[in-house]
């Protein structure tokens, strides 16, 4: 790929993400046929870890050392309700409309930045705010639709997810991302373990593939996130992610004969257009890029 130029290169980078990311999907709604959604955030776990440890066997254990352990752990905390809600939601709602309302993460965490992290609220974000709850009012039409509870922990799901980022920022000054992957892994294995016991079932044969497939994209998805972060800025990389509505909707359309909802994309195209202008808004500041990158270990 070195023949490309950094552009080009961030947008392969992307194409892997964005299959990671629909593989991700497919194999949690798989696994939900027979699984709860903490036995799959489990297995997605413990999976994960023998991955990041083989890692650590060779980029070097030293790295692990952290003295902001209860950063971390506040984290994975706010991460692992931000799964719940995504992985729940996969397995009863339309796969779109999961993606469409997952993509109000960055106003959440523009918000929060701005109240724990003093980062400026200008006017442009302040806009980006806005359009983006009408967005959610579009996807979500409280008093038209029923707004069912997978919709509701979806984005309670983003909101976590905007805590996660924002610990995330505080973390990659001092940590590397191997070493947030560790502890992501390392302390949301109970978290899913625990709750997952009392209605335990082993997957059958024919669910491991699946296991295997939503743990590997998980970290394959935000290591070309990272790479792609790394080659071009976020107001470059962002709008291909957006890419995933249309192709899960496909995915959804073809695979379970979910229906194209008209409301969730032109509520989805809102929130795209104010997640543009909030990195537009802070494509100035040096924090621009470092905000994408909190975005890498979802």
């Amino acid at each position: 790929m070195e023949t490309f130029g950094p552009s080009m290169r961030a947008a392969l980078w992307m194409c892997g993400a964005l299959v990671s990311f629909i593989a991700m999907a497919i194999a949690g709604r798989q696994l939900s046929a027979e699984l709860t959604t903490f036995q799959i955030l489990f297995l997605r776990s413990f999976v994960g870890l023998v991955v990041v440890l083989v890692l650590l066997q060779r980029w070097g254990w030293p790295q692990v050392r952290t003295r902001v352990f209860r950063a971390h752990l506040l984290r994975n905390v706010a991460h692992f309700g931000g799964q719940y809600g995504w992985f729940y939601g996969i397995a009863l709602i339309p796969l779109t409309e999961v993606f469409a309302i997952e993509f109000t993460v960055p106003i959440w965490t523009a918000i929060l930045a701005t109240i724990f992290l003093r980062e400026q609220m200008n006017r442009l974000r302040v806009l980006a705010v806005a359009l983006g709850f009408v967005g959610i009012l579009i996807i979500l039409r409280p008093g038209v639709a029923v707004v069912s509870a997978p919709a509701v922990a979806v984005l309670g799901g983003a909101m976590c997810y905007a805590i996660s980022h924002v610990f995330t920022k505080r973390l990659s000054n001092s940590e590397t991302p191997l070493t947030i992957l560790f502890y992501m892994t390392l302390i949301q294995l109970p978290l899913g373990l625990v709750p997952a016991l009392p209605h335990w079932v082993w997957p059958s044969v024919a669910l491991w593939p699946w296991v295997g497939i939503v743990a590997l994209t998980a970290l394959s998805a935000h290591y070309c996130l990272a790479r792609a972060f790394q080659l071009a800025d976020a107001t470059v990389v962002m709008p291909l992610d957006f890419l995933r509505l249309p192709l899960i909707a496909m995915v959804g359309f073809i695979l379970y004969h979910e229906p194209l909802n008209v409301w969730v994309f032109a509520g989805a195209m809102i929130v795209f257009a104010a997640t543009w202008l909030s990195l537009k808004s802070a494509s100035k500041s040096p924090s621009d890029r470092s905000r994408g990158k909190a975005q890498l270990v979802s």
